[in-house]
């Protein structure tokens, strides 16, 4: 059975208000798969070929889901018009045209070029959050609330940042480097002053069964052991993997490198495939 540390509750700046974050989402489960919502479970491909639904009914569902018809078709005209327009022009008509189609958004966010957004009324932005140049967003699921990024975070070019019907939860500054990949089918949680270094890997679920019958290509690929949390004022190096449910404590150093399989206690320095602690982080 895995032992979960739960670092302490945080809160996210959005529109200027903090949103303390329930314990119930910072907790991981127990050690066994635990199969997500069916309906959050459908894959894109069967989406699309589902015979019912029109072709723009099935394009509208996977990238706006549910917004309303008109603001799809406001959304896809002004990505289309400004989402790759260089220079500042680009800058200042994306902060200002991007703005209905969130869930909530706070002052001053940023968006560079040719950044996706998916599901982005589920989607919601604290002041002076960037957003860099190639990075994706999407919230994709049916019922899940999506992805909340507290106030000053920056997520990196190229950086992924998707749900397959789960949640991610970004605190108050922090700082995604480039490529990195956040997943979740379940809940994720990244703590306030916590910084990512490139090529990072983090997964919430996304689990297949390997003891089911079901060819892995046909399965939902929905299966969990619990949520995953990084707390607060976290350091995690480039090319970190860390797994489903594997929670990493309040200000830890997880070396470059590294694949977290299981719990790591705060204020620890751990390294290694597997990650083991090799020894404690003292607070200056």
């Amino acid at each position: 059975m895995r032992k979960h540390h739960a670092p302490p509750a945080t809160g996210l700046v959005i529109g200027g208000s903090l949103r303390p974050v329930s314990s119930l989402d910072m907790f991981g489960g127990p050690d066994t798969l635990h199969p997500m919502n069916d309906k959050a479970a459908v894959k894109a491909g069967a989406m699309m070929n589902d015979p019912h639904r029109s072709a723009f009914r099935k394009y509208r569902d996977l990238q706006y889901g549910p917004l309303s018809a008109g603001k799809a078709l406001y959304a896809e005209a002004v990505f289309s018009l400004f989402g790759g327009l260089f220079g500042a022009a680009g800058l200042a008509c994306r902060k200002l045209l991007y703005r209905p189609v969130f869930g909530a958004i706070g002052r001053n966010v940023i968006f560079g070029r040719n950044v996706t957004l998916r599901h982005p009324s589920k989607i919601r932005l604290g002041d002076g959050v960037v957003v860099d140049e190639g990075a994706v967003l999407d919230a994709k699921g049916e019922g899940n609330r999506g992805i909340v990024i507290g106030a000053g975070a920056f997520i990196g070019r190229n950086t992924i940042v998707y749900c397959k019907g789960g949640n991610i939860t970004l605190g108050e500054r922090v700082n995604l480097a480039a490529n990195v990949q956040v997943f979740s089918s379940n809940d994720l949680t990244i703590g306030a002053g916590t910084v990512v270094g490139a090529f990072s890997y983090f997964l919430s679920g996304g689990e297949y069964d390997f003891r089911s019958a079901v060819p892995f290509a046909d399965q939902a690929g929905m299966e969990t052991q619990g949520p995953l949390t990084i707390g607060a004022n976290c350091w995690i190096g480039a090319h970190v993997t860390v797994l489903d449910a594997a929670c990493v404590g309040a200000h830890c150093v997880i070396g470059a490198g590294a694949v977290v399989t299981k719990p790591v206690s705060a204020d620890s320095l751990a390294v290694g495939v597997p990650a083991r602690v090799v020894r404690s982080v003292v607070r200056g």
